[in-house]
């Protein structure tokens, strides 16, 4: 699996689904677009329902709630993970990123332009909240998987 980066300052959500189905980032975004799903719409980042509409217009099962953050070892083989949560007018938004436990180990795909690599090692930098767990199915599954 390969981090994708995001085109648009808010199209964190868009690159995190993405780089889950091993697709580019307009691609993505042509889907996302298609359903009514915009990277300037504030609700991307401050809920989980257009994420979890990509996710199934890809043919990915997400978890149907979101789990608390509790440690590294304990999340599931593949994530999303909401980082630097944080409240705006007593609104919460995040930063989606994915987690992956990889064949060389566990990773975190950043979508975020500024980052010298994007594929993450420094977990002790990361603070997620919650994450959703998320599970490939045959539909969804490409080859870099």
């Amino acid at each position: 699996m390969k981090p994708v980066i995001q085109e648009e300052i808010t199209g964190c959500g868009i690159a995190s689904v993405a780089a889950l189905v091993g697709v580019t980032y307009k691609q993505a975004k042509a889907v996302a677009n298609s359903l009514g799903i915009f990277a300037e719409d504030r609700r991307l980042w401050s809920e989980t329902h257009h994420v979890r509409t990509l996710l199934r217009q890809f043919g990915l099962d997400a978890s149907p709630d979101e789990s608390l953050f509790q440690s590294w070892e304990s999340l599931p083989t593949l994530a999303l993970l909401s980082t630097r949560w944080h409240l705006e007018q007593g609104r919460p938004f995040w930063h989606w990123a994915v987690f992956w436990r990889g064949p060389r180990g566990p990773v975190v795909l950043d979508s975020k332009k500024a980052l010298a690599s994007h594929v993450r090692t420094d977990f002790w930098r990361i603070k997620p909240k919650w994450f959703i767990e998320v599970h490939r199915t045959q539909k969804s599954a490409p080859t870099n998987w």
